[in-house]
């Protein structure tokens, strides 16, 4: 495991160990996260024994919109919120296209994507191929960490490299929406409120 502060060279680093497998950590505009390749399996499976006991699918991160729709399907409501809140702390859970693998949504038709706002996250992210796995630097059960002090030296021993950029902006999980449902439901309470995503959607209630 080697620590690395952010820089463009190390950014790229960074993003070579992603394409070949390996696990990071790295900054975002909320916590930490702990990503690799949402298409190689065998790193997904490391996340999931890295986290420990996790019971949920993974969340990704993408570069941009046209990368999420390369793996979700956005809906007019869906593309309400994201012109309105992303890039931003917003998790949007969606219909997948199913070009992810089962192991990491387990096998459910829905998975959740963001657009992070943080410039050198989503460097790295484009530099991986426009896609990282989101899930927060922790052990399942621990609280999600704002500087990487706060992360446990069990799940820093797990992962190959960490991209070190200082306390996060937030420290605080983005809010997480599914939009699978009729009415947006609120899986997760974060920065962004379910009235604030009533009101872009102009409705009263659920």
């Amino acid at each position: 495991m080697r620590i690395l502060k952010v820089t463009a060279d190390n950014i790229k680093a960074v993003a070579h160990i992603v394409k070949r497998g390996g696990l990071v950590i790295y900054p975002t505009d909320t916590v930490y996260g702990l990503g690799c390749d949402p298409f190689n399996v065998e790193a997904v499976k490391r996340i999931f024994a890295a986290k420990g006991a996790r019971k949920k699918p993974l969340p990704v991160l993408a570069s941009d919109i046209e990368h999420v729709e390369k793996i979700v399907y956005l809906s007019k409501r869906a593309q309400k919120i994201t012109e309105k809140f992303w890039p931003g702390p917003l998790t949007l859970v969606l219909p997948t296209k199913h070009v992810l693998p089962s192991f990491l949504t387990h096998n459910l038709d829905s998975v959740g994507v963001r657009v992070p706002q943080h410039k050198k996250a989503i460097q790295l992210i484009r530099f991986s191929g426009g896609f990282l796995v989101g899930t927060s630097a922790n052990k399942t059960g621990e609280k999600p960490a704002r500087t990487i002090e706060e992360i446990s030296l069990n799940l820093k021993e797990d992962v190959d490299v960490i991209l070190d950029d200082g306390p996060t902006p937030s420290g605080n999980s983005s809010t997480v929406v599914d939009l699978t449902t009729d009415g947006p439901k609120i899986l997760r309470e974060g920065p962004i409120r379910l009235k604030e995503i009533l009101e872009v959607l102009s409705m009263k209630s659920l």
